[in-house]
């Protein structure tokens, strides 16, 4: 972060590194007055952010595939379509399994029949029995007979019930509402049981935003996480105008030790779906808020080869260059852990031309109009 805020200035640098011995003095009276833009630092509350490139994810993800073996009669749905929760997308053709339908219920009939005969057999020949007219033997072997019909029945019926569900099969819908992709299969394919890919539907209204950050992170994003709800910004690259919000949702438990890095959720509305799976996003969380800290301008801040530094103006008007430490920065300030003390005027254009206890002709700098 602290990269990226600051201005690298490679003369500058290499020029305090080479001659940060020389005498303030000396140059003062070597070179004019330098022409410069200044400000003052400040003390002010920067909020600490952790700027992470990540990707959109969907909600919920299905690959839909066939229970059965068949053909394809028709694909009902557009490439991209919103479809609802039980929408049909594909038609496999039932006309065999409307056959084995007709069939199962034949022998069920049947069997039924049989049953029915067979009771009424028993019933007849326990009357009988009853009187003395038939052996009990044969009640057995008929009581026998009324068992395995019953048994049969079931066995048809259960027949009959698997019938009906091969034809429900035969109709694949939508498990739930979101976006159908592009088409995997059309009229006369074939597909087999849990092979065939048939269509992928996204639910994307919500979606998650999934990101890794650097371990190092880890105990103030906890903290954060501890106090409540913790938001992140996410916007699309290259188009800082369109801002979402999203809540973190989620912290793996184990840092992969190959990145040194730990993967999160956000979970995002995406109520205009706006945002498709797949896409790379910018996020942007506020992991803590430095109170009264001594900020100022980012341009302020320069880069040279023993790290970040800039020009103090001094009250005789001559130039000091600090080494400084950046805390943060936020929205074109820096927050200076130490190096420089608010009140003190720092330099923040023309420090190209500057040196040493160079003197300068200090212009403070004009604000920016929206």
């Amino acid at each position: 972060m602290v990269a990226a805020m600051a201005t690298t200035v490679v003369g500058a640098g290499y020029w305090y590194h080479s001659t940060r011995n020389a005498t303030s003095a000396g140059t003062a009276k070597a070179v004019p007055a330098v022409p410069v833009t200044v400000a003052q630092a400040i003390l002010g509350d920067v909020p600490v952010l952790l700027d992470v490139v990540g990707r959109a994810e969907a909600y919920e993800s299905v690959t839909l595939k066939s229970r059965l073996d068949g053909q394809v009669a028709a694909v009902p749905y557009t490439e991209g379509q919103h479809v609802r929760q039980g929408e049909v997308l594909v038609q496999l053709d039932a006309g065999d399994f409307d056959a084995r339908l007709l069939q199962a219920e034949a022998n069920l009939a049947k069997d039924q029949a049989l049953l029915a005969k067979a009771r009424a057999d028993v019933a007849r020949y326990l009357a009988l029995q009853g009187r003395g007219f038939v052996s009990e033997e044969k009640g057995n072997e008929l009581r026998t007979a009324e068992a395995a019909a019953a048994a049969t029945v079931k066995a048809d019926q259960a027949a009959v019930e698997l019938a009906r569900r091969q034809i429900s099969y035969t109709t694949i819908r939508a498990p739930f509402a979101g976006v159908v992709g592009a088409r995997l299969v059309f009229p006369g394919s074939a597909v087999k049981i849990n092979d065939t890919a048939l269509a992928v539907v996204n639910r994307i209204r919500p979606l998650y935003v999934t990101f890794s950050v650097p371990e190092k992170h880890l105990p103030r994003l906890r903290k954060a996480i501890g106090g409540g709800e913790m938001r992140a910004g996410v916007t699309i690259p290259g188009d800082r105008e369109q801002r979402f919000e999203a809540t973190v949702r989620f912290i793996d438990n184990t840092v992969d030790a190959a990145t040194g890095t730990i993967q999160m959720k956000a979970l995002l509305e995406n109520r205009d779906e706006k945002l498709t799976p797949g896409q790379f996003l910018n996020i942007s969380m506020s992991l803590d808020t430095l109170a009264k800290a001594v900020v100022v301008p980012a341009e302020a801040v320069q880069q040279g080869p023993e790290g970040n530094f800039l020009f103090v103006v001094r009250p005789d008007n001559t130039v000091e260059p600090r080494k400084i430490e950046v805390q943060a920065g936020y929205r074109g300030l820096a927050a200076i852990g130490k190096g420089v003390a608010a009140g003190e005027t720092v330099v923040t254009d023309g420090q190209l031309r500057l040196t040493p206890g160079a003197l300068v002709q200090a212009r403070p700098a004009q604000q920016k109009t929206e």
